[in-house]
């Protein structure tokens, strides 16, 4: 049996990765930071790790041919100079500790899949990304992505194949930022950002998870955008998720200048715009199984 060690794995997307690994029985293994959180049960094993103490317990990778790195903290937290390191650091500092455990004991690890997210791609109406890009966003989180992909690709010069996922969206109704787009819909305070024109890239987290697991299994190598095939406006988003709830929009588009007054330098989240190209996935042979905003928002709030 196929044995992958996974970072974050208790996290929204994590989740839902373990759930797939476990149908197609995949063994997994995984690392915490919290000893709470330490489990072992059938084809499923918990590893203590402090990446700010340089602390692992190097036998995660007992068995282990395949990492899958979804590690890092929420973006979606005010940025203070202080969190702004945080984030960084939590992508970094972790992939770089789980490279020098590997290269200390020479383990046989063979492929590593990390997240990553179109944030690397700059703020744009017009433009079609996808993977061969070269232009990286000049915005904190164009900094963040290139920082994180910088550290991941050091695993190709052990002989390691290295997959990077770039994620848009991602549409849960157990977190993200659906729920908290959803809540003053839900009490008829709903309305556009800006403009309501900025690209939103989306993926249902199933299909998110599926995505993983296809990369894994295929053993793919290289950059995919993982975000579903027909992007849509922030306008036609907001719309849709209020035609699903059956509340009305009726209140003006939110001003860009009120939301950098509430979030601070975290508001571009909202406004800049990146419209992606899922392709390259699906030419490899994955499906999705939700190509539509409407359908996918649908199943998650049935």
């Amino acid at each position: 049996m196929k044995t992958v060690l996974i970072t974050g794995a208790t996290g929204l997307i994590g989740k839902e990765i373990v759930n797939i690994c476990h149908e197609q029985h995949i063994n997994v293994h995984y690392l915490t930071t919290s000893k709470d959180k330490l489990s072992t049960q059938k084809h499923y094993k918990g590893f203590y790790w402090d990446p700010d103490e340089n602390e692992i317990d190097a036998a995660c990778f007992e068995g282990v041919t395949t990492i899958i790195n979804l590690v890092g903290a929420t973006i979606s937290k005010r940025w203070t100079e202080a969190y702004k390191k945080e984030i960084i650091t939590s992508r970094t500092q972790t992939a770089q500790l789980l490279y020098d455990t590997i290269t200390a004991h020479n383990f046989p690890v063979k492929q590593i899949v990390s997240a990553s997210a179109i944030g690397i791609y700059p703020d744009s109406l017009t433009k079609y990304y996808d993977e061969d890009e070269a232009i990286v966003s000049n915005s904190f989180l164009g900094q963040v992505v290139e920082q994180w992909e910088t550290v991941v690709d050091q695993f190709s010069s052990i002989g390691i194949t290295v997959a990077k996922i770039r994620i848009g969206l991602v549409l849960s109704k157990h977190g993200g930022a659906l729920p908290e787009m959803a809540k003053p819909i839900r009490f008829g305070a709903g309305a556009p950002f800006g403009t309501g024109d900025q690209w939103q890239s989306w993926i249902h987290v199933v299909d998110l998870a599926r995505l993983f697991v296809f990369a894994v299994t295929h053993n793919l190598e290289g950059i995919y955008n993982a975000v579903a095939p027909n992007p849509v406006s922030n306008t036609e988003l907001t719309k849709t998720v209020a035609t699903v709830l059956d509340k009305p929009l009726f209140l003006p588009n939110i001003p860009k200048f009120a939301m950098k007054l509430v979030l601070g330098e975290m508001h571009i989240l909202l406004f800049e715009s990146q419209r992606v190209c899922g392709t390259k996935i699906e030419k490899k042979g994955f499906s999705f199984n939700f190509h539509h905003l409407k359908p996918a928002l649908l199943d998650i709030f049935s």
